[in-house]
């Protein structure tokens, strides 16, 4: 259920590395007339180390967030891909393994009741609102941005848990890009892994992951790379080559800057690559 109102789960990074992905998503969504309401006392999803060091907690910890939102009676969004298929992977646990799930109710103290629904935040925006409507709510069409979205492992796999989008050539963010006026590029890398979890324990790895990425994105004619996840964002950022660097954009924050909403403006400078001479190169700074 939600009525325009949603559980909002915005996990570890959107208060600290994803910043500028938080406060664009609430931004986005008060201007659309979306309400988010935070999670209270939310706790870490456990992602994306607790799997493979204890299998209960593993699961206990986004199902205790699932419990909060469950009382709260509106769909959960997890903007962050990772929160979503750890929490996403919680509510399938307990909707498909009775064990499971009495186990987790008997941990948490709660009831499973499976009334709500855990979303991914593009999948509001496209279902719940809508291409069209937004295309309507846009005063500064993004012309002449030329884009690719990216979408990383975990918010589309695996798809008989997350239960969104194509795994293999998913769409909904090029369709909203596209209704805030972005180009968007064709390209066979939108669900490839940045290595993310591996920055820092496989630099070396993951800075050729992060360089193929970003070759392949310039091969499609791209000028930046758009994605949701927060663990993405920032590998892309940290690990590309040292010269001509692709900047890379949530997807809000460019939905945000087609919106004409003012605090856009604030957001460039809190990323490792500044866009903002791109943005100036086709007159849309903020």
């Amino acid at each position: 259920m939600n009525n325009g109102t949603y559980s909002y789960y915005p996990g570890c990074s959107l208060h600290s590395t994803g910043l500028e992905y938080g406060l664009s998503t609430q931004a986005v969504f008060q201007h659309l007339g979306l309400r988010l309401v935070e999670v209270p006392e939310w706790n870490c999803c456990g992602a994306s180390s607790a799997h493979a060091l204890d299998r209960q907690l593993a699961a206990a910890l986004p199902a205790r967030n699932l419990a909060i939102a469950q009382s709260a009676g509106y769909d959960l969004i997890a903007p962050c891909a990772a929160c979503f298929n750890r929490i996403k992977g919680a509510d399938y646990l307990m909707r498909t393994n009775p064990e499971a799930r009495a186990e987790l109710e008997d941990l948490i103290g709660f009831q499973f009741s499976g009334e709500i629904a855990v979303r991914p935040l593009l999948a509001v925006l496209r279902e719940d609102y809508g291409t069209q409507r937004l295309a309507d709510q846009v005063r500064k069409p993004l012309e002449g941005l030329k884009v690719v979205p990216y979408y990383g492992c975990l918010l589309v796999r695996p798809p008989h848990i997350t239960q969104f989008d194509d795994p293999e050539n998913p769409r909904v963010m090029g369709e909203l890009l596209e209704a805030a006026g972005a180009q968007v590029l064709p390209w066979s890398y939108a669900t490839e892994c940045c290595g993310g979890s591996l920055s820092l324990s496989r630099s070396g790895l993951v800075k050729d992951l992060v360089g193929k990425l970003a070759w392949h994105a310039r091969e499609a004619g791209a000028e930046a790379i758009v994605t949701a996840c927060p663990l993405c964002q920032v590998n892309l950022e940290m690990r590309q080559a040292e010269r001509d660097k692709l900047p890379i954009f949530y997807f809000t924050e460019l939905i945000g800057l087609a919106l004409g909403i003012p605090e856009a403006a604030k957001w460039w400078k809190k990323h490792l690559i500044d866009p903002r001479p791109l943005l100036s190169s086709l007159g849309l700074a903020g």
